[in-house]
């Protein structure tokens, strides 16, 4: 039961951050697919803060919208995985690329450029950025994918946690065990040994929150290459990731 007092207080709640969620959807958006529908994440988005009204307790430190955010996302990530738009092709199309860019880190002492990472994988430098295209987005919830061999293993996220609650006596928020962790520290590492563009582009589009075509215009390319770039500087950053757990 609520109270009016709450329910006037939960639907301020509501419109008040009914513009993150649009804001987070379209910033999600930008890194998938053209068949995922902005409306379909705004919807997503409008659950998690539902559910955030109703779970969040101010006497805990943390800041409504910073719960919030976690629980947006959360919902959106959720809508995503139960339509499966990403295909088993493109996850292992994203995978091969990222297999290719940690063998030639290790082989080469540094980051590979474009055309050593197209050379390693047996395609042209155009068919190359053809895929960083078509794979964008398949990245997005890729990290539950941190298997040994990518498939068959229990997903990293699980093995993550359940590590963790062994250590911590059965605590079962894997956020707060992944950052409590190191996990925390060894995304940061990895982000600093990126190629000064990719920290760049990063910094600028999830720091900054700048689209892509205002990216474009710092970086002097399209927006098309903006993608590209994120998709390499993504999978740049998982290979490094992979090394580090």
């Amino acid at each position: 039961m609520y109270t009016a007092q709450g329910t006037i207080e939960k639907s301020h709640l509501l419109k008040q951050h009914q513009p993150m969620v649009r804001r987070m959807a379209l910033q999600m958006l930008a890194k998938l697919p053209a068949s995922v529908e902005l409306d379909d994440l705004i919807q997503a988005g409008m659950i998690g803060l539902l559910d955030a009204s109703t779970r969040y307790q101010d006497n805990r430190g943390a800041q409504f919208e910073t719960f919030a955010s976690q629980r947006i996302r959360g919902a959106m990530l959720d809508e995503l995985r139960a339509n499966d738009w990403g295909s088993r092709g493109l996850r292992q199309s994203a995978r091969k690329v990222e297999g290719a860019i940690q063998t030639l880190e290790h082989r080469l002492g540094r980051a590979p450029t474009e055309g050593e990472i197209a050379k390693e994988l047996k395609m042209t430098l155009e068919a190359y950025q053809g895929l960083l295209q078509e794979i964008q987005g398949c990245q997005l919830l890729y990290v539950e994918d941190f298997s040994a061999d990518g498939e068959g293993d229990s997903p990293f996220l699980d093995r993550h946690a359940s590590e963790a609650r062994g250590e911590r006596g059965g605590d079962d928020d894997p956020l707060a065990q992944l950052l409590e962790s190191g996990f925390r520290h060894q995304l940061v590492d990895a982000i600093g040994e990126l190629p000064e563009r990719d920290r760049l582009l990063l910094n600028l589009y999830y720091e900054e929150e700048l689209n892509l075509r205002e990216i474009g215009a710092i970086l002097e390319v399209s927006q098309s290459r903006v993608c590209q770039l994120h998709s390499q500087a993504i999978s740049r950053l998982r290979a490094k990731l992979k090394d580090l757990l």
